[in-house]
């Protein structure tokens, strides 16, 4: 079993800048990718970034170049540096986290609201 505790989002204006946190406990060992989703209301859920346990990264079309997603801390901690926010990334954000046997785990979500 893993368990993931994310922290950081809020309240910011167009053009700033946020950063989520989500440190992984557990069964670390067993993580392969850590990831960021997002939900907007009455919209599905979609990915946002994914870096892999080899550090290779994956950006959503819409937030490359504004979004930097990083991996510490033995690899059990994942950072979503979000910068030039725009209203459209307003959504609730999710840390995801796969295991190298396939179990996936979610995060309780953190919002992210960007005011015009």
């Amino acid at each position: 079993q893993v368990q993931l505790v994310e922290s950081g989002g809020g309240l910011v204006q167009a053009g700033g800048s946020l950063s989520l946190s989500c440190a992984a406990s557990g069964s670390t060992f067993n993580i392969s990718d850590m990831g960021w989703y997002r939900q907007a209301p009455g919209k599905q859920r979609e990915l946002v970034a994914v870096v892999s346990s080899g550090g290779s990264t994956n950006y959503a079309d819409s937030v490359k170049g504004r979004f930097t997603i990083s991996r510490i801390n033995a690899k059990t901690t994942v950072y979503l540096q979000m910068n030039n926010l725009k209203p459209e990334d307003t959504a609730v954000y999710y840390c995801k986290v796969t295991s190298r046997t396939w179990f996936v785990y979610w995060g309780q979500g953190t919002q992210v609201t960007v005011s015009s």
